[in-house]
């Protein structure tokens, strides 16, 4: 245990995803041997982002804008949406440069042990979106994980009534894998073997 602020800044370092005990000590005494100037640039950039950035009004993306800029790109196919749980799982598809839909950010993904329902997440905006934008094929990209094919699961069974076609991502993806994890090369393979799970046909 160190003294006051320094244990302080360890722990508040302890808490980020993938950092633990050591690394957070070692990134704690790297601040401590910086340059201030280099410290309070890094300071007012973190206050700078939890100041402008937000979740797109269409999509959830993150952005600083009130559209992020793919749902703002006229280029894009409008008819053809990608579900995907988190921001960090946009960047990774559109590296693949397979896909030029549009997006629909869930939030995270369904999971009862954490108390995440459909409720929890943006399942309502999105059938909103089906509603209104005019959308043919709905493609499933959730992490190949429990949390992930449960939501996937779900969002098929309510959009098998809706006269949509729905498309998961293929194989490729290993299972208990994140997207974000995935390189360019598998992400781009799942997208061009996506299999059909509902066909387009107009509800009875």
């Amino acid at each position: 245990m160190y003294d006051g602020v320094i244990q302080d800044l360890i722990d508040e370092l302890g808490q980020l995803p993938g950092i633990g005990p050591k690394s957070a000590q070692r990134i704690a005494f790297h601040l401590l041997d910086a340059d201030p100037a280099d410290v309070n640039r890094f300071a007012a950039t973190l206050t700078e982002v939890k100041a402008k950035v937000h979740f797109c009004a269409t999509c959830g993306n993150v952005t600083v804008d009130t559209e992020c800029r793919i749902c703002a790109d006229p280029r894009r196919d409008a008819t053809v949406l990608c579900v995907v749980e988190e921001s960090k799982d946009v960047i990774a598809i559109e590296r693949t440069r397979e896909y030029r839909g549009r997006y629909h950010v869930l939030g995270g993904a369904i999971s009862p042990i954490a108390g995440i329902g459909p409720d929890q997440l943006r399942i309502k905006e999105l059938f909103v979106r089906l509603n209104d934008a005019g959308i043919t094929e709905v493609i499933i990209a959730t992490d190949p994980n429990l949390e992930g094919e449960a939501t996937a699961t779900y969002l098929i069974r309510q959009l098998s009534t809706l006269g949509i076609k729905v498309s998961k991502l293929a194989s490729g993806l290993p299972v208990g894998g994140d997207l974000e994890y995935a390189d360019e090369l598998t992400l781009g393979r799942a997208f061009e073997g996506r299999t059909s799970i509902a066909s387009a046909t107009a509800p009875a």
